[in-house]
Parts: C-alpha cells; sequence; structure tokens
C-alpha cells in the first residue's frame, strides 16, 4: 500500500471510512472491517463524533485494541451532537476532544479535524485550543473539513506563531463532483495542506453495481438521502462511459473512482467507507493503476467542465 503525508503523519493511499459504524453496521461487523483494512495495508481510519452518536469512535476504538499502534485515527468534531455539544468555541474544543479520547480507548488522536466552519468563533480562538491540545500530546496533527479556499486562507492566517495549523481538509470530491478544483484544491496546492476526498464513490454511484433503468436495490445508502441526488440519468450515463473506458484498459469502475483521485494534486487519501471486508479489500486494491496523462486527459473528455 503506497503511503502518503499528513503533516507529520505517514498515511496509506486508501483509507477507511467509518461513518457505517454504529449507522448501518453493529461492532462485530465494524471489528471485521477494521481488521480487513489493516491486513490490507489500510493503516488510515476516519471517523467523527456525530456518526452512529458517538458509537462509530466506540465501535473502531474497540475494534483496534491491542492493534492501535498500526493505525492513524483522524476524528471530527463541530457538527451539532446535541444542544450543548457543538461548534468550535475554546472550551467545547476541548470537551469534544476528551469525550472522543474516551470513546476511542486511546491517549491520543492523529488527525483532529473541525468537521466545519463556525461563523461565531473566530478561528484564532478555534486555533489556540487545538494548539493547547497538540500541546499536551492529546492530539498529534489538526486539520478542517467542508472549508473553502477563503477559509482555509483565512485559518493560515489565524495562525499564532510556533502554534498548530490545518495540515488538512476534507471535502468532498469525486469524479461527478469536481467544485474542490476550483477553489480548494488550488489553495492546499499552494499552502502544502493534504487534500482527502469524501464522498469518493458518491454514494456508490462509481461502484459500477448500478445501471440506467435499473431500480436502486432495496437497503442501499442509494435509496436514501443523497441517492436521489446522485443517481441522475446524466450521472448513470456518466458512469456507463468511464465503466466501458475503464473495461476497454482492463480495470473495474471502483479502480478508475480510485485510482482517478488518487492521482489529483494534494490528495493524500481516498477515504471510501465499507460494510463488509470484501469491501474493504476492494477498495484497498483499487489505488493501484497508475492513470498516464493520456487516461487523465481522456477521462476529462468525458467529465462535465469544473464551473
Amino acid at each position: 500500500m503506497e503511503t502518503r503525508r499528513i503533516g507529520s503523519l505517514q498515511v496509506s493511499v486508501v483509507g477507511l471510512g467509518c461513518n457505517n459504524f454504529g449507522w448501518r453496521i453493529d461492532a462485530d461487523a465494524s471489528r471485521a472491517a477494521v481488521n480487513a483494512a489493516l491486513d490490507a495495508g489500510i493503516n488510515f481510519f476516519d471517523t467523527a463524533d456525530i456518526y452512529g452518536a458517538g458509537q462509530s469512535e466506540e465501535f473502531l476504538g474497540r475494534a483496534l485494541g491491542a492493534r492501535r499502534s498500526e493505525a492513524l485515527i483522524a476524528t471530527k468534531f463541530g457538527m451539532k451532537m446535541d444542544e450543548q455539544r457543538c461548534g468550535a468555541r475554546p472550551e467545547y474544543v476541548r470537551q469534544a476532544a476528551e469525550d472522543s479520547l474516551r470513546r476511542l480507548g486511546t491517549d491520543r488522536i492523529d488527525l483532529y479535524q473541525l468537521h466545519q466552519p463556525d461563523a461565531q468563533v473566530p478561528i484564532a480562538e478555534t486555533l489556540g485550543a487545538l494548539d493547547g491540545l497538540v500541546r499536551a500530546g492529546k492530539v498529534r496533527e489538526i486539520g478542517c473539513s467542508n472549508f473553502s479556499g477563503d477559509q482555509l486562507r483565512a485559518a493560515g492566517a489565524a495562525v499564532r506563531e510556533g502554534g498548530a495549523r490545518f495540515v488538512s481538509v476534507q471535502n468532498q470530491y469525486s469524479l461527478v463532483n469536481r467544485e474542490p478544483e476550483a477553489d480548494a484544491i488550488p489553495e492546499c496546492v499552494r499552502s502544502g495542506i493534504a487534500f482527502l476526498p469524501f464522498f469518493p464513490l458518491a454514494n456508490g454511484l462509481l461502484t459500477g453495481k448500478y445501471r440506467r433503468g435499473q431500480p436502486l436495490p432495496e437497503g442501499s445508502r442509494a435509496r436514501d438521502g443523497f441517492g436521489p441526488k446522485v443517481f441522475t440519468d446524466e450521472n448513470l450515463a456518466l458512469v456507463e462511459a468511464l465503466t466501458e473506458f475503464a473495461a476497454g484498459r482492463g480495470h473495474s469502475m471502483l479502480e478508475l473512482a480510485v485510482s482517478w483521485l488518487a492521482a489529483q494534486p494534494a490528495v493524500a487519501s481516498v477515504i471510501a467507507g465499507a460494510k463488509s471486508p470484501e469491501q474493504v479489500k476492494a477498495n484497498a486494491s483499487a489505488a493501484g493503476w497508475r492513470l498516464t496523462e493520456a487516461d487523465l486527459a481522456a477521462i476529462e473528455a468525458m467529465l462535465p467542465r469544473v464551473r
């Protein structure tokens, strides 16, 4: 498994997104997914306090157990847990970190991420609290999620001399959602921030399992939440064309989706969710296609223009 750098962390180019833990799969299934990931060379596990109302962190911590030293844990705070537990106020940053450490059953968080900007709190205050966690040894690196290029620049300018700064940003990015190319990614390249794409498979659209004219499977993520927004005729037609392109070169749609992201500037790890060991193994091996410049140009010609 290839590794790339996020600050001082050396992470696998494919990570395991743990948003299904405590929501779509139970503790035993979560443990099976974690062990499959470690055995496949994945060392980067991304979760958040709100996933499964805290159970994702609990299940991940229990699953790692004695293998904790093999893993780098990324978690997030800031989205609403309840009326008191939300936002990026310094006192809450410290409380949220302690809560995550307890649920994870660990003494350190490798990458602690602000899940979304908080317009009510100056970013310098949040960074100061995060810096305190780094200095206390409770957090190794800090990052953010759902930040624009302007917000990344503002955060960089707000860092106190010698203080911790965001080393990563995690935003939605895939073959069918390329918005970061116009904003966040250029800023990442300029400032040396690692980019972490979430929803890399567009809620399953880019696994290649779905076709135009066929009903979406019962119980799949495609049928609820984001599904109706993503599984459009236009996107399904694009996937058919991309699937044909990949097959013509001896690869799957899944391999194209993951390898294309891995080939983009600043991308450090492609965080794909999974509900089974089989899905974990497929995702882990999907980044092995080294796309050539000709491949990338051909793919670009098929994709909608970035606005």
